[in-house]
């Protein structure tokens, strides 16, 4: 009997990527790297950087090439196949609808206070990226945004997180059917991969959308505890509490941050998987 297959979803910084203000445990890694070598698991990187940066944390932090890469605060998809990036425009054909486009949404933002435009690099044909200040009202911000985009008959998916090392703000306009969650779903029904059979791991606000999905989900244990208290709260309110776990630490003596609490969250969802690592 064939073991049951996992496609395994992470975002990459501060998640997978230890680049956050808490140590790392250091099997945390070579452990990843031999659950995902289990051919039964697909393995699929989801985050806000552009592939460039992708492929920059792949080589630096040494992290195992994906079999899926959604980018760009999921309006991109990419399937990866012998080092090989082969665009999925059926995606970007999905996403599409009633999207004006970032340069004329950057005009009628032009004069809104609080919004500075991020780096060329990270924009994209379906992503128009700010920096914003981290002590803003974020809620504020995106009726401020929303009423302006109605006036053009746009609507759009406005996501907000904190980049906590910079001291920052993110805010990322997006089409209104792209996101985290639909790239994830879009991607299981490509491949095959139901409710049961997926797992999705993250640290931050912008992930928060599938944390309280119906998806399972990881809440890596150095996420802010804002963001816990949220997920935890929404899950709740959801009836959802058994699809969300929070890594704790302890789990073979690791620390449940970064990689630990990916691979705390698959033995809590999957131990027939993580009895073969460690």
């Amino acid at each position: 009997m064939n073991a049951r297959p996992l496609l395994l979803c992470t975002d990459l910084d501060r998640t997978l990527i230890p680049n956050g203000r808490e140590p790392e445990s250091h099997e945390a890694r070579p452990w990843f790297r031999r659950l995902v070598a289990e051919p039964e698991v697909a393995l699929a990187y989801v985050t806000g950087r552009h592939r460039a940066l992708i492929e920059s944390a792949i080589a630096e932090y040494e992290l195992p090439v994906p079999n899926f890469v959604i980018g760009d605060v999921g309006t991109s998809l990419h399937v990866i196949v012998d080092g090989v990036w082969e665009r999925v425009h059926d995606w970007e054909t999905e996403i599409a609808t009633d999207w004006a486009g970032p340069a004329d949404i950057a005009d009628w933002l032009a004069d809104l206070d609080g919004l500075r435009e991020q780096e060329r690099e990270k924009q994209g044909p379906f992503k128009l990226s700010y920096y914003t200040p981290a002590d803003l009202d974020p809620e504020a911000l995106r009726a401020r945004i929303r009423e302006c985009l109605e006036r053009h008959e746009v609507r759009a998916n406005l996501i907000w997180s904190m980049d906590e090392a910079a001291g920052v703000g993110l805010l990322d306009i997006l089409p209104a059917n792209a996101s985290k969650r639909h790239a994830i779903e879009f991607l299981m029904c490509r491949i095959g991969r139901g409710l049961d059979t997926t797992l999705f791991a993250g640290d931050s606000g912008n992930d928060l959308e599938v944390l309280v999905s119906p998806v399972r989900s990881i809440l890596v244990a150095n996420a802010h505890p804002e963001v816990r208290e949220m997920a935890v709260a929404q899950s709740r309110e959801l009836d959802l509490a058994d699809r969300l776990y929070c890594a704790q630490g302890n789990w073979r003596g690791l620390n449940g941050n970064y990689g630990a609490g990916i691979l705390e969250g698959v033995a809590h969802f999957r131990p027939d998987l993580a009895d073969r690592i460690g």
